[in-house]
C-alpha cells in the first residue's frame, strides 16, 4: 500500500492543441501529483490524477493553401481559447501542440510546430507524428484503460480526415500501432458528386483497386460508397489477420510507413476521431446528404460502422472521439521524475531530444573493460547517429536491474565522463536517463569528474526505448521534472521517418 502525504500534493496545469486534417481544437486539464514514498524513504512523485477543465469548440484547420496552414490565424484562435479558459502561456508546465493527419505534412508544418511552441508557454510540446498520435488517441478514447480489464487486446482506430491511426493494448501496456490513408477528407466532393479534390496519399490505393476517379468528375452515390466500404474492409482485414500487405497490392498502398506489426487477436475494438463522431449520426441517403462537409466523411463514417459489424469483435463506444487526440496529447502525454535528480535548471526546458538506450547489469559494473568497451561502442553510436554540434546532442539512458555499490556508481561516473569528452569534446551539456533511483548519486559522482566543464541534468524514474524523443521541462517545486516521450516526429510523403 503507498504511503500518501497529502500535505505534499498539488496541481500544474497542461494544455492539448491537436491541429487536424479537418479540424483545430485545444483543452485545458491539470495534473494532481502527490508524493507517494514515505517520509523517510526516497522522495517519489506520480501523477494520480488528472481533470479535464476546459475543452474549446471545435474549429475548421485555417489553411492559406492546400499545402501550408494559416498559422497566424491558428494562433488567434488559441489567444481567445486562452482567454476563454482564463489561463495564461506563461502558468503551463506541461502539454503538447500535436499537428496530426495529412496536416503534419504541410509544407511550413516545423515552423507552426515551433512557433506555437514558443508562445504558448513554458513547456508546451511541440510534436506530432503516426505512432504518436495513435497512441495519444488510444489514451484518450480509453481503450488503454479498457484493456486492463479486458482478457485479450483492445484497439482503437482515430479516423480523421487525412489518416486512420490505430492503436492496440493489452494489460495496459500499447503493444503496435500502425497508420492507414483513410479518412474523410482524402476524397472532397460537391452535393452534385462533382469531385473538387483527391488527395495524394489516397491516389495509389484508388488505382490498384481500379477506381479511376477524377477531379472535376461527376461521380455516383453508389460509387463513393463501394470506394469507401472497400477502404473501411481493407484497413478492418488487416487489423484481424485477414489480409497482409505483402499478398494484396492495395492494402500495401492504403498503409503508411512500416507495415511489419504483427497485431495481436483483438478481443474489442473502438473508434474515435471526427468519423467516429460520424457514425453516430443518422447515415446519409443521397449525395446532398453525404456531401455536407464537402467530403465524404459521413458516407465513411456509416461504411466503417457496417464493416464492423460483420467482424466477431466486441465494438466499445470510446469516451471521446472527436477529442480524443487532444485530450491524450493533454491530459495522458507527462510523466514524473523527481525521485532523485541532479541538474543544472539553467539548462531547461528542453525539447525532442533523441535518447539512445544503453543496458548496464551488474556484471558489467564489476569489470571495468566491459564497462570502457559498452560506453566506448555507445558514443561512437551516438556521434554517428546525431553529429556532434548539438548540445546536448542525445540522452543516454541506462537500463537495467542494478543494485549498484558506492564504488561502482564512481567507476561508472569516471567512465561515462572519459567516454562523453572522447566522442563529444564541445558539448557543454550531458543528459543522462536512469531507470532505477540513483540519478542524484551519479550525478554527484559526474560532477566531480567534470567540475565546469559541463553541465549535468541526470534523472530517474523514467522508461524509454531507443527511438523515443523526449522533452524536459522546467523543474516543480525544486526537484520534480515534467517529462513527455514520444516517437520520431513526423512521417515524410513515403512513409520514413524524420526528425522535427
Amino acid at each position: 500500500m503507498k504511503w500518501v502525504n497529502r500535505m505534499e500534493e498539488q496541481w500544474i496545469t497542461s494544455v492539448g492543441i491537436d491541429i487536424g486534417t479537418s479540424t483545430t481544437k485545444m483543452i485545458v486539464s491539470r495534473l494532481k501529483l502527490i508524493r507517494t514514498s514515505s517520509a523517510v524513504s526516497i522522495p517519489r512523485y506520480e501523477i494520480v490524477e488528472r481533470e479535464l477543465v476546459y475543452a474549446s469548440p471545435i474549429y475548421s484547420t485555417p489553411l492559406l493553401s492546400d499545402d501550408e496552414i494559416d498559422a497566424e490565424r491558428i494562433w488567434d484562435i488559441l489567444l481567445r481559447e486562452y482567454e476563454l479558459a482564463a489561463i495564461s502561456p506563461s502558468s503551463l508546465k506541461s502539454g503538447a501542440v500535436i499537428i496530426t493527419g495529412e496536416t503534419a505534412i504541410k509544407r511550413n508544418a516545423r515552423h507552426i510546430l515551433h512557433l506555437l511552441a514558443e508562445r504558448s508557454g513554458d513547456f508546451v510540446v511541440a510534436t506530432a507524428g503516426a505512432d504518436l498520435e495513435g497512441l495519444l488517441a488510444g489514451k484518450g478514447a480509453g481503450a488503454e484503460n479498457r484493456s486492463r480489464e479486458a482478457r485479450g487486446a483492445v484497439a482503437n482506430i482515430d479516423v480523421g480526415g487525412g489518416t486512420a491511426n490505430a492503436a492496440v493494448f493489452l494489460r495496459g501496456r500499447p503493444v503496435g500501432t500502425v497508420t492507414f490513408h483513410v479518412g474523410g477528407r482524402l476524397i472532397q466532393v460537391d452535393s452534385n458528386g462533382i469531385i473538387a479534390a483527391i488527395s495524394p496519399s489516397i491516389r495509389p490505393w484508388l488505382d490498384a483497386c481500379g477506381f479511376r476517379i477524377r477531379v472535376g468528375q461527376q461521380v455516383s452515390f453508389t460509387l463513393l460508397k463501394e470506394i469507401c466500404a472497400e477502404m473501411c474492409r481493407d484497413m478492418l482485414d488487416f487489423m484481424t489477420g485477414f489480409k497482409h500487405p505483402r499478398n494484396d497490392k492495395a492494402l500495401s498502398e492504403l498503409i503508411l510507413g512500416d507495415y511489419g506489426l504483427a497485431v495481436p487477436p483483438i478481443e474489442e475494438w473502438m473508434i474515435s476521431g471526427g468519423v467516429g463522431l460520424l457514425m453516430e449520426k443518422a447515415a446519409p441517403a443521397n449525395m446532398a446528404e453525404m456531401a455536407v462537409h464537402g467530403d465524404i466523411g459521413p458516407l465513411l463514417a456509416h461504411s466503417l460502422k457496417e464493416t464492423l459489424a460483420r467482424y466477431p469483435i466486441k465494438l466499445t463506444q470510446p469516451d471521446q472521439t472527436v477529442r480524443a487526440t487532444v485530450i491524450g496529447a493533454g491530459m495522458q502525454s507527462t510523466e514524473i521524475s523527481g525521485a532523485t535528480v541532479h541538474l543544472d535548471a539553467s539548462e531547461l526546458p528542453i525539447r525532442n531530444l533523441p535518447v539512445y538506450k544503453l543496458p548496464i547489469t551488474n556484471a558489467t559494473l564489476e569489470h571495468a573493460a566491459v564497462l570502457v568497451e559498452a560506453l566506448h561502442e555507445a558514443m561512437k553510436t551516438c556521434a554517428a547517429l546525431y553529429g556532434q554540434e548539438s548540445s546536448p546532442p542525445f540522452a543516454l539512458a541506462l537500463t537495467g536491474s542494478l543494485q549498484p555499490t558506492y564504488k561502482s556508481v564512481q567507476e561508472l561516473a569516471v567512465k561515462l565522463a572519459e567516454s562523453y569528452r572522447i566522442y563529444f569534446p564541445t558539448s557543454g551539456v550531458l543528459v543522462i536517463i536512469c531507470e532505477n533511483d540513483m540519478a542524484l548519486a551519479l550525478g554527484q559522482s559526474l560532477q566531480k569528474q567534470v567540475g565546469n566543464s559541463l553541465k549535468l541534468i541526470c534523472i530517474d524514474q523514467i522508461k524509454v526505448e531507443h527511438g523515443d524523443y523526449i522533452d524536459l521541462g522546467e523543474p516543480i517545486s525544486g526537484t520534480m521534472i515534467p517529462v513527455v516521450i514520444k516517437t520520431l516526429a513526423f512521417n515524410d510523403k513515403t512513409g520514413g521517418a524524420i526528425q522535427a
